[in-house]
């Protein structure tokens, strides 16, 4: 079963996130209502939050970070990113390895 965070669009799928910036170190740490919780190390300054987020799930995936987008929440912490080129499933079975 595909948690309420994910879904698959057309490009791959979208992801639904909670950011904690300022974390001791960047990891997954579950579920946060209808949201992956996602702890980050860099500031919430000058973009550096996110673009950390978005090289993490990159190599997470083993996907180029071109492939990661932010569509909304670029100032917040509830943020949806596109990761082009994988499905749900693919995504759900990558992060379970790691």
């Amino acid at each position: 079963m595909i948690p309420s965070y994910l879904k698959d669009c057309a490009a791959g799928c979208t992801l639904s996130v909670r950011l904690q910036p300022r974390a001791s170190r960047n990891e997954i740490c579950g579920e946060m209502g209808d949201s992956l919780k996602i702890k980050v190390t860099a500031p919430p300054v000058d973009s550096a939050a996110n673009s950390l987020l978005i090289e993490f799930i990159a190599d997470l995936l083993h996907i180029s970070k071109g492939s990661v987008q932010i569509l909304k929440g670029h100032t917040s912490r509830n943020k949806i990113l596109q990761i082009t080129g994988v499905t749900s499933s693919d995504f759900l079975s990558k992060i379970k390895k790691s």
